[in-house]
């Protein structure tokens, strides 16, 4: 069973009825005791990072979080859950979770698109993700796959810890992390048959650990 993170900031209706699609059981829940006897967590994320801090911090999920993350617990991150795993955002100058090092940052409307305009601020639409190490949650999927972004503000997490970058005026990150504990920038649940695909690897990698990080 999956834990999907219900908070105020969270899209987890989209998420439960993608897994749903999968056949993958879940709940809903900011329940702690159903969250540690889950299998893993997605911790999906929309608005802002502000707003989304402040949610998690006033139900005590943050604290819930970190526990679980300590105890090797597999998550998995998306869109604003992917960025408040970082130290900082700059979006309402923020203290985020802090449990991958780097920062989340604006990005900059003067940097230059592919077809030699201006990049549109927030970054909207389809994307394809070039990865730089090797991820158990994109195993079997094209690498010419496109997913569905939107997002003003992207996550710069120290070198090693990236895992995926796209192109979007310059390269960015869109999935970091470290084993059993992945960020997406990205919405996979919003991105067809390959983010289809992230989420059933995501699911795969929890019942093959037993809802413990594998080295």
């Amino acid at each position: 069973m999956l834990a999907i993170l219900k908070y105020k900031a969270g899209n987890q209706t989209s998420v439960r009825r993608a897994l749903d699609h999968l056949g993958i059981p879940c709940v809903i829940t900011d329940d702690p005791d159903e969250i540690a006897a889950s299998s893993g967590i997605i911790f999906p994320g929309v608005g802002a990072a502000g707003q989304a801090m402040f949610d998690l911090i006033q139900g005590g999920l943050d604290a819930v979080l970190k526990a679980q993350i300590w105890e090797e617990k597999p998550l998995l991150g998306i869109c604003v859950g992917c960025q408040v795993l970082l130290d900082y955002s700059e979006e309402n100058d923020t203290n985020a979770l802090g449990v991958i090092p780097g920062e989340c940052r604006l990005f900059n409307p003067s940097w230059i698109d592919e077809d030699g305009t201006p990049i549109r601020v927030p970054h909207m639409g389809w994307n394809t993700v070039r990865l730089t190490q090797e991820c158990p949650l994109f195993e079997g999927i094209d690498p010419a796959s496109w997913f569905y972004f939107v997002h003003s503000y992207y996550p710069a997490p120290k070198d090693e810890f990236v895992i995926g970058v796209t192109e979007y005026g310059r390269p960015f990150c869109a999935v970091h992390g470290r084993p059993g504990l992945w960020a997406v920038q990205f919405h996979p649940e919003k991105s067809g048959r390959p983010g289809l695909a992230v989420l059933s690897n995501f699911a795969k990698y929890c019942q093959q650990t037993g809802g413990r990080r594998a080295e």
